[in-house]
């Protein structure tokens, strides 16, 4: 077997398992954020649920650590009184991100499984853990249980060889990656990562780069930890580790071998993490602002090479540079060693642990007309605030926000370049609409189709996160694709049994369960995709919201456009087009999928 077979076969009751099999594992370690975190209580407390292993069981509070939205602060407090009353460990708003402090406190180890209400859950494939982001449904069927299903996915394997350039840095491996791969074509898959240059990075340097496998679509960037890691991991936590790895004959779904020495220092353009071009080919680009943190960059190493960029310099005028360590750890690690003194002699303004901007509860966010770049792990439309944001290394993004413009630390200029900011006014408030039911008992759908034919519609687009605090679901239907260009209007559109028809890679990006209610509360019947993100696909399952897939061809076999009005089975499979009578067969509910959705969903 593959790492991530024999990771998911410790932890079921098979001795062996294979892509495709759909299996139920023990979770090692169940975390709850501060935003999904309410909603998984609300799950438990109304079916009466009780918790399986308290001593497995967390919150971790990294959202909105200043609790500094009122909804925030409300979601906050519910899950400290629920976990007083149920002896849960909190992770509290002074803590930092969860998955980090899940790797450094030793919550999971080596070949353990570890689910979280955080989609980037899979920056658990650093130490060669199996980590998955779920909606509040699945968390809270594992508090229940315990255990969840997962179907194996398939494994690719990539061997690097060649030297790593000096100026290469993880975040730059993982940007290269994403413009070689793009957002789907490792999708729903496992990929395991070897070769000299693989076995030289730092443990920071693999969080990095598996904090951007949920950017890739896939399930996992895996990492065989070797006797460097194990030791950094020991020293936090005193635990006798093994490395798990995989059998010399296991078999991969595709084997790539990448040159790491043709790698070069890479940015990612506004709205697409996967669109990715050479500093190199940029033209000069003015910034606004820059950040520095996320999950994906917000370690020790992060903070030493900003510290170095920035030290007895100053920021350009006119930018803004924010800085949020990952962990209140790394924090004051930099006050010990003057960090903190030389991000703001700089001019950088530094705030306490956390998320920060990507959640859109702390300091990031920008507003219309902003430029950023930043070291977070997406740039969505509308994901970090209402301006453009760019990707880059913490490098890259300290040179910049001395520069003035976007460049490397080799070619930070004698002057800043000065710009004045551009004001643009904000955008107007959406109109509420009421919600509207469906029998969820029916097998066969017939609705007017909306067809979008856009790969990697992500959950900002669908549901932005700015509405992240709504835990009823007849809220949430006024905010569905208000995000998503051309779309704006959906919600005051779309009526009852529609049916949206998309194509690959939809709801790719968050694990928030908003992005598949959204829609249950319009009442639209069905989506049907040529493939959607991994989370999101087990969050519609669970929630009994029926997700199909079709392809390209098949859509071009029954001559399908916008508007028609089509028939689709979810037990047989048959779609047809009500046009013109032309029929196809798509793939139809898995049993799985179909017990679920008969029960009126995971928890029903």
């Amino acid at each position: 077997m593959n790492l991530i077979e024999k990771i998911i076969a410790n932890h079921s009751k098979y001795d062996k398992v294979k892509p495709g099999d759909i299996v139920d594992i023990e979770i090692d370690a169940r975390v709850a954020r501060d935003f999904g975190g309410a909603n998984v209580v609300k799950n438990l407390k109304d079916n009466g649920l009780t918790i399986n292993d308290k001593k497995k069981t967390f919150f971790t509070f990294d959202c909105n650590p200043g609790g500094s939205d009122q909804k925030y602060a409300a979601n906050q407090q519910l899950c400290r009184i629920y976990a007083r009353e149920n002896g849960i460990v909190v992770y509290d708003i002074d803590a930092g991100i969860g998955t980090h402090h899940a790797i450094d406190k030793g919550l999971i180890l080596p070949g353990g499984t570890f689910v979280s209400t955080d989609s980037h859950a899979n920056i658990m494939g650093a130490i060669g853990a199996f980590g998955q982001g779920m909606g509040d449904q699945d968390i809270a069927a594992v508090w229940a249980n315990g255990s969840a299903w997962f179907k194996v996915p398939k494994s690719v394997k990539l061997t690097f060889v060649g030297e790593k350039p000096a100026n290469i840095s993880a975040k730059d491996i993982a940007l290269n990656l994403l413009a070689t791969y793009g957002a789907n074509k490792l999708l729903g898959c496992s990929v395991e990562l070897y070769g000299d240059a693989v076995e030289k990075l730092t443990l920071d340097e693999r969080i990095t780069i598996s904090s951007m496998a949920t950017e890739m679509g896939a399930i996992s960037l895996l990492f065989t930890p070797n006797t460097e890691i194990l030791k950094v991991l020991n020293a936090g936590h005193n635990e006798k580790m093994e490395i798990l790895k995989a059998d010399e004959d296991a078999s991969y779904e595709a084997e790539y071998i990448l040159d790491i020495s043709k790698f070069v220092p890479m940015v990612a353009q506004p709205g697409r993490p996967h669109d990715d071009v050479s500093i190199e080919s940029l033209k000069q680009i003015p910034i606004d602002s820059a950040f520095i943190g996320s999950c994906t960059n917000g370690r020790m190493e992060d903070m030493a090479i900003v510290a170095k960029v920035l030290k007895n310099r100053k920021i350009a005028p006119g930018v803004v540079l924010k800085i949020v360590p990952a962990t209140d750890d790394v924090w004051n690690k930099c006050l010990d060693l003057g960090y903190i003194s030389i991000f703001k002699s700089a001019g950088a303004l530094v705030s306490n642990a956390g998320c920060a901007g990507c959640a859109a509860g702390q300091v990031g966010q920008n507003g219309p007309g902003e430029i950023t770049v930043s070291t977070g792990n997406r740039n969505f439309y509308g994901k970090q605030g209402k301006g453009e944001v760019f990707l880059a290394s913490p490098a890259t993004v300290a040179s910049s926000a001395i520069a003035g413009f976007i460049t490397t630390a080799d070619n930070i200029p004698t002057s800043p370049f000065v710009r004045e900011t551009a004001v643009v006014s904000d955008e107007n408030s959406l109109e509420t609409v009421k919600e509207k039911k469906k029998d969820i008992a029916e097998t066969v759908a017939e609705g007017r189709v909306w067809l979008i034919e856009q790969d990697d519609i992500d959950t900002d687009m669908i549901f932005h996160n700015r509405y992240l605090t709504i835990t009823d679901i007849a809220e949430m239907g006024q905010y569905a694709f208000d995000n998503l260009v051309g779309y704006e209007d959906f919600a005051k559109q779309v009526k009852p049994t529609d049916i949206v028809v998309t194509a690959k890679n939809f709801g790719a990006g968050s694990s928030r369960q908003q992005a598949v209610d959204c829609f249950k509360a319009l009442g639209v019947s069905s989506i049907i995709a040529e493939s959607y993100g991994a989370i999101y696909e087990r969050n519609a399952i669970n929630a009994a919201f029926p997700i199909l897939t079709c392809t390209a061809e098949q859509r071009k076999q029954i001559e399908l456009k916008d508007g028609n009005r089509i028939r689709v089975d979810y037990v047989t499979g048959v779609l047809t087009n009500l046009e013109n009578g032309k029929s196809v067969k798509i793939e139809p509910f898995a049993d799985v999928q179909l017990e679920i959705y008969k029960r009126g969903g995971l928890l029903g």
